[in-house]
């Protein structure tokens, strides 16, 4: 089975699909060592992580399908949800976007209505116009059938354009062939349910990480409320680099380590030292 037909099959299981984000092999590696069938390539974490800064659309499509390549690399068995952001132009970068993706062997991607390039502040999700989101959509369903990609609709549009605006935005995705739907930052449970509404049964994508300005529900809260897939930006890249700093500190400090790093053999088998003994040793020469 391809990537895609394998995620609509988990798509079809009961029960909410949690989808931690990852950003690099590491960080896919682990997610699949720990049982996960599926992952969000957040450009929110892809941003930290080879930036070193915030996700204010600064990150090309080059920087993220080259994350993705290391991703896919060092997990080939995760189910890759990529984030396309806004496609990186106009419809038709939108459809060489998808048919990037869908060749490399992405299970789906994001393609979302922001405006790009965004406006010179860190404030605020400004969205194109509604028949422009739309025929992205149309560009991006219509390439996605050369592999088979599920395409995620994403409207960033709740905070400046209101509810009424965004959940018709979602129901035109839905005209227009999306797979996967994501309202962004919903104020409450009320306009969660008019999304979930609006997605028509088909699967609602939701950001479940605290912190921003939106509804955050847990998750059992988020299946009852319609959500069929819950992913978590913060939920490995916080503690990560409460790592680092931990690290630091205890060098800073005079140590040689901070209190809550891996001993040395877990370190290694995590990184793969063992596995790669194992697979190297049918080429050793004897003698």
């Amino acid at each position: 089975m391809t990537p895609p037909d394998r995620l609509r099959a988990v798509l079809k299981e009961p029960g909410l699909i949690t989808m931690p984000a990852v950003w690099d092999g590491l960080s896919a590696k682990m997610t699949a060592a720990a049982g996960f069938k599926t992952a969000f390539l957040s450009g929110s974490c892809v941003a930290a992580s080879r930036l070193g800064g915030p996700d204010l659309d600064l990150i090309s499509f080059a920087e993220m399908f080259d994350s993705f390549n290391m991703v896919r690399g060092a997990a080939p068995d995760l189910l890759i949800l990529a984030d396309g952001d806004h496609g990186y132009g106009n419809a038709m970068n939108v459809q060489r976007t998808v048919r990037a993706y869908g060749r490399a062997g992405a299970a789906a991607i994001l393609i979302e209505d922001k405006i790009t390039p965004r406006a010179l502040t860190a404030a605020g999700k400004p969205c194109m116009p509604r028949e422009e989101a739309r025929m992205k959509i149309r560009a991006a369903v219509q390439a996605a059938k050369d592999s088979g990609i599920l395409i995620l609709a994403r409207t960033d549009c709740r905070p400046t354009q209101g509810i009424d605006e965004a959940v018709a935005r979602i129901e035109m995705y839905v005209e227009e062939g999306a797979d996967i739907l994501f309202l962004d930052s919903p104020a409450d449970d009320a306009e969660i349910r008019r999304a979930v509404a609006a997605a028509k049964g088909r699967p609602s994508f939701a950001v479940l990480s605290p912190g921003a300005p939106r509804a955050t529900p847990s998750k059992t809260e988020a299946e009852a409320l319609g959500f069929k897939i819950g992913t978590y930006p913060t939920g490995m890249l916080s503690p990560a680099v409460a790592g680092i700093k931990a690290g630091l500190d205890a060098l800073l400090a005079g140590g040689n380590q901070a209190a809550s790093a891996m001993p040395a053999a877990v370190l290694r088998a995590t990184l793969g030292y063992p596995d790669y003994d194992a697979q190297a040793k049918q080429f050793i020469i004897p003698g």
